[in-house]
């Protein structure tokens, strides 16, 4: 069963490629079949990585939440599924184009990663394992698929891609991500906290990841409350929302190859 996790992998990328082309084609001839076609190979894309997320639970006997690798896979599952339920209830298939393109790099990056299945490091043993890395696949995704929407919505503004759903909705369906991924993203930082005492015997060691978590969590409390408070909207939100992912990207990559801490063990 090991073995079938390479193949799994490439059909997932394959998958997420080829329905990312799709939405590129869509967009040169406007053919709303091609859309269609799209989403169904999305579709089946996720069907992939949620079977790779089951196999690797049955691998390790427990929940792939263990590694990068692990979370990773998680990661782009939920990146799939929230894609999934907003083309569906908002109908807007389109933005595929923008967000299928952080599926593919996970997807790319999780081929490169060394998915060797070791014994659980001592300090990860905790029950607050579940909820920790769980609240940051949730909110992750949700950021993910904010992120994805502020880019369309910037091509929208510009004039271009006129094809893409208004404005208005865009800005609203963006906003909807960040307020819901907001308060997962909290959960994390607590219960890492909580986690951190029981493990290391402090709530806050200014470990690169912990700051960097806490650094994101700032950028999208500034964007909550410029727009809840200020009214902000359209350009300048979309721009923070950008911004906002590209912490949680430095966050889950950067810093945990370039910068050691605590969570090395995590890469």
């Amino acid at each position: 069963m090991v073995n079938l996790q390479i193949p799994l992998l490439w059909a997932m990328l394959c998958s997420y490629i080829g329905a990312f082309a799709l939405f590129v084609l869509y967009f040169l001839n406007q053919n709303e079949k091609i859309s269609k076609i799209a989403l169904n190979v999305v579709s089946a894309a996720v069907f992939i990585n949620a079977c790779l997320v089951v196999l690797r639970a049955i691998l390790i006997k427990g929940l792939p939440l263990n590694n990068g690798f692990e979370f990773g896979l998680c990661f782009s599952l939920a990146v799939g599924v929230i894609y999934l339920i907003l083309a569906f209830k908002f109908k807007l298939p389109q933005i595929g184009a923008f967000i299928l393109p952080v599926a593919i790099g996970l997807g790319a990056w999780l081929l490169n990663v060394d998915m060797t299945i070791n014994p659980l490091n001592p300090a990860l043993r905790s029950y607050w394992l579940s909820f920790h890395v769980s609240a940051a696949v949730i909110a992750y995704g949700t950021f993910a698929i904010s992120f994805g929407i502020s880019v369309a919505y910037l091509l929208r503004d510009s004039g271009k891609l006129t094809s893409l759903p208004e404005k208005k909705v865009l800005d609203e369906v963006s906003y909807k991500m960040v307020f819901v991924g907001m308060p997962f993203l909290t959960i994390m930082l607590i219960t890492g906290a909580v986690w951190a005492e029981y493990a290391w015997g402090t709530f806050w060691s200014w470990d690169p990841k912990e700051t960097f978590a806490l650094v994101t969590w700032l950028v999208y409390a500034l964007y909550l409350h410029i727009r809840l408070m200020r009214g902000w909207r359209g350009k300048r939100t979309a721009i923070l929302s950008i911004i906002g992912f590209l912490t949680v990207i430095f966050t889950f990559f950067a810093v945990s190859y370039l910068l050691p801490g605590l969570h090395s063990y995590l890469s």
